[in-house]
């Protein structure tokens, strides 16, 4: 059903560009996703198209603007998160989560907010809980999100130090060939760890607290006869890990720390036929009390576009080829 064209004014003219985008590219944006047509005109837009696509757009330019005025940039990424928001069935408090406070993670180098209701619910788990599994496929966020809530506790003082950790498992190539030594062997395994800590702290700052020891980013071998306190500890791609080193490394929670375990059954590396401690732990743990566990699906990628359709698209020949539809199934 068609409705009237509706027309809404934003009151702070020097926020109007920013929320517009360059030649017009946010509200473009908007129109792309929602199926709705919107001029604009001074500090006025005037919204066509359905009576449910238009309310969207409306809710959607409204709560952008709110963030705006807080301080909070808005790009096509913000735009993609809030369409992505629309579809959760609590909209007003998930729009909310783009401008709020609550959630709002606070580094050196950017003030981070969740852009998907999957993303919500780890950001809040990751508050709340001691230990928390983030389980879902690539591009949602679940590494950098669990690295941010790190280091946003590290700079409050609520915790001393950061430990950053995975299995040095081969996706198809063999580690004895690299060259170098051993750091210089690990090291592109623990890149993507790297990376989020330079896109949340200077680099000086970045290369001081690893030489003190403020920060730790180690193979998973390293944290055995370990106990690790006031800490916040992080094991990427968890589903590479056997049962008994995902044990091994569940016990080194100490005092005062937590937890975040990562990873994404449908991309295990595991040799032969050894079983996923991932998957292990899930089933074990999965009725503990102050223990987490977050389902990502694809529609809380936040990566290119494209990257929501390929995992789509995988996941629909797994299920076309018999496999089990439940995310937790694997080796």
């Amino acid at each position: 059903m068609t409705r009237q064209p509706h027309e809404l004014q934003f009151d702070d003219k020097a926020l109007v560009p920013l929320l517009f985008g360059q030649h017009n590219r946010n509200l473009a944006r908007l129109e792309q996703h929602l199926g709705v047509s919107i001029d604009s005109f001074g500090n006025t837009v005037t919204v066509r198209g359905s009576e449910e696509d238009q309310g969207r757009a409306e809710r959607v330019l409204g709560a952008l603007y709110k963030r705006l005025k807080k301080g909070m940039p808005v790009d096509e990424q913000e735009i993609d998160a809030a369409v992505r928001m629309l579809s959760d069935r609590e909209e007003k408090e998930t729009l909310d989560a783009l401008h709020g406070d609550s959630l709002r993670l606070v580094t050196k180098k950017r003030h981070v907010t969740p852009r998907s209701p999957g993303q919500m619910a780890y950001v809040q788990a990751l508050l709340d809980n001691e230990l928390v599994f983030g389980i879902g496929p690539a591009g949602t966020g679940k590494t950098y999100l669990s690295v941010v809530v790190a280091v946003s506790m590290l700079l409050q003082g609520r915790i001393d130090r950061i430990i950053l950790s995975r299995p040095a498992v081969e996706a198809g190539e063999r580690l004895g060939f690299l060259p170098g030594d051993l750091k210089e062997k690990i090291d592109p395994y623990l890149r993507p760890l790297y990376d989020a800590l330079h896109d949340l702290l200077p680099g000086d700052q970045v290369n001081k607290r690893l030489e003190t020891g403020e920060i730790e980013i180690a193979p998973l071998a390293f944290m055995r006869g370990r106990t690790l306190a006031n800490a916040f500890i992080i094991l990427d791609e968890a589903q590479n890990t056997t049962p008994t080193q995902m044990k091994m490394f569940l016990t080194r929670l100490g005092e005062n720390s937590r937890m975040a375990v990562t990873g994404d059954l449908s991309q295990i590396d595991l040799p032969g036929h050894q079983h996923s401690g991932l998957r292990d732990a899930v089933h074990l743990l999965a009725k503990l009390d102050r223990v987490a566990f977050v389902q990502f699906t694809d529609a809380d990628v936040v990566r290119h576009s494209l990257v929501t359709k390929i995992v789509q698209a995988y996941d629909a020949r797994d299920k076309a080829g018999g496999l089990e539809a439940d995310l937790f199934d694997g080796r």
